[in-house]
């Protein structure tokens, strides 16, 4: 079996990352081969340099749209000859259309990893691929829903978890001392600085807890800028809230909070979730998209409504004051992860797919 995979980038992000993972897992079966094509050079995860599978780099000359791609996507496909495109985001699978059609190559579309609440052009816009794809795969139900995909096109494959990530984790009181941290409680919110992550309800949350509690540092972790969030931290309140920016080492710095938390606008299924619970970390998070697929409520941790901060600060207070629980929720948390949302059965979803398609 021979498979084309395409994506823009391998920048950091939870896509990527799960990508990544997945070729890592492919590479091991012989008779799979594999090509990767990125229209941009931007690698943060550099372990696929390691899987020896051909990279293609057919680069935009411009900003946002460039023709030039469709026909160099079209003559890497013609001269590699998959049994299958897999298009992993919407540009990606917009690029792969004329390759698809002519070459009469199956499709898997790969591109929907959020779950909007509302429909919008942007959205519509994103469903131009669905006819041309043979298959569309979400990492969530909500996903499916929200996009209205086709039910006899749609799958789901919900995210993985890869524990050797956790094989190497730093001690928390280094990584304490690394950021200057000496309050008892460490909170953490793992996510860009996009408008689909709410780091202002997460910080106004913050700031109501630290009114009652000041032995806490609140983390926000993640790329982008965050300028806007750091206007909303009150002066008293700067050195418990602390912008710490991307981090390598991601998984050291999550361990050494109590509780992870995620308030967002719209999510599938959340990588940031899964590290905190594979952890053994109570997580509290925004209810919608398919977070509840993922979260327990009241068992493996708390979903709280959109733009609340007043309810978050309330579950993070009861979590605080209420240690074992929390612990117990943290360990359910990361049995779920490791029976529900393991790498294995990720790959496997993927394998069983494949195996569905002409070859």
């Amino acid at each position: 079996m021979k498979i084309l995979f395409f994506i823009e980038s391998l920048a950091a992000g939870g896509k990527e990352r799960r990508l990544v993972e997945l070729l890592k897992g492919l590479s091991k079966y012989q008779d799979i081969s594999m090509e990767l094509v990125l229209t941009r050079r931007n690698v943060h995860y550099t372990d696929i340099f390691n899987l020896n599978i051909q990279i293609h780099y057919i680069e935009r000359k411009y900003l946002k749209k460039d023709p030039s791609l469709f026909f160099k996507f079209f003559w890497i496909a013609r001269e590699y000859k998959p049994d299958i495109i897999h298009a992993w985001g919407n540009l990606a699978a917009i690029y792969a259309i004329p390759a698809k059609v002519v070459l009469k190559i199956p499709m898997i579309n790969n591109q929907i990893v959020d779950a909007p609440a509302t429909v919008n052009n942007r959205i519509l816009s994103h469903k131009v691929t669905f006819p041309f794809s043979d298959i569309l795969v979400a990492n969530s139900k909500a996903g499916l829903k929200s996009y209205n995909a086709s039910e006899d096109k749609s799958r789901i494959i919900h995210n993985g978890f890869n524990f050797s990530r956790l094989a190497d984790l730093k001690k928390p009181d280094d990584v304490r001392e690394e950021f200057n941290i000496s309050t008892r409680h460490v909170i953490g919110m793992v996510a860009s600085f996009s408008l689909k992550k709410d780091y202002g309800t997460y910080i106004k949350a913050a700031q109501q807890v630290l009114t009652k509690n000041s032995n806490i540092t609140f983390l926000c972790v993640g790329a982008g800028d965050d300028s806007s969030y750091r206007k909303l931290v009150k002066p008293e309140f700067i050195n418990n809230i602390r912008f710490i920016g991307l981090q390598e080492n991601i998984e050291s710095i999550m361990n050494i909070c109590d509780i992870g938390v995620l308030a967002t606008y719209t999510e599938g299924i959340s990588n940031s979730i899964m590290e905190f619970m594979s952890l053994g970390k109570t997580v509290i998070a925004t209810d919608g998209g398919g977070t509840n697929e993922l979260i327990q409520e009241g068992k493996t941790g708390f979903l709280v409504k959109p733009e609340s901060p007043e309810e978050l600060a309330s579950k993070i207070e009861y979590l605080l004051a209420h240690n074992g629980l929390a612990s117990s929720m943290g360990e359910k948390g990361k049995e779920r992860i490791k029976k529900e949302f393991s790498m294995k059965k990720m790959i496997d979803s993927f394998l069983c797919l494949y195996g569905t398609l002409p070859h």
